[in-house]
């Protein structure tokens, strides 16, 4: 079982339950998911993701693309339900993004940690991003890649931030050696628990619902 198929299994097993204005949620709160490359490469093997998908994704991001419909022409129907809110949140701190990472390859300083913030004071939305922050660090010529999530959805928003981080990592100029992801909450919807434990008895093809 994968790192992030354990995460799921313990969500499931050990996770507290509430209500909140989406539905009734499984969670468990201040989990940490440390993955080396071989974690990854077991991740994106054993668990279906859109990669193209989210690789165009993340590049319309560091575009500072705001109109939803680009992301429809890429095939991104996901942001469809809250276009009013993607416009005025995630590209505003992404397209930070570009100009930190060819920083970071200029310097590759040991002893400067490099932070992209996201939901700094200012934003045109008060809708922070459910990844808060992202910090590159550099440690005997490799890369170490921190992040702290407020929220995730397990089924469908950890996968897809655990991609998009590997794709970060990807523009440095360096080896990696980790990404750890801390997780301050992180959840699964009681409608997406029957099809988490499919996934996890190894069923293909499982698709989860949004919850909006």
């Amino acid at each position: 079982m994968n790192k992030y198929h354990r995460i799921l299994a313990k969500i499931l097993s050990e996770g507290k339950v509430q209500e909140n204005k989406k539905g009734r949620i499984r969670y468990l709160l201040n989990e940490q998911l440390c993955m080396s490359p071989a974690d990854l490469l077991d991740i994106f093997e054993g668990h279906g993701i859109a990669r193209k998908k989210l690789k165009d994704e993340l590049r319309l991001f560091m575009r500072g693309e705001r109109d939803v419909e680009k992301y429809r022409e890429a095939g991104i129907t996901w942001w469809d339900y809250c276009g009013h809110t993607l416009v005025n949140s995630y590209p505003t701190y992404f397209e930070k993004l570009p100009p930190l990472i060819a920083k970071i390859n200029a310097e590759k300083r040991n002893s400067k940690n490099y932070v992209l913030f996201l939901g700094a004071t200012g934003v045109e939305s008060n809708q922070a991003p459910c990844l808060s922050l992202v910090q590159f660090q550099i440690e005997d010529g490799c890369l170490v890649l921190s992040a702290y999530q407020r929220s995730s959805d397990a089924n469908l928003g950890l996968p897809a931030d655990i991609y998009h981080l590997y794709l970060m990592a990807r523009q440095i100029e360096l080896p990696l050696k980790s990404i750890t992801l801390y997780l301050g909450n992180v959840h699964i919807y009681e409608n997406n628990e029957a099809k988490t434990r499919e996934l996890l008895d190894g069923k293909a093809g499982v698709k989860f619902e949004l919850n909006v």
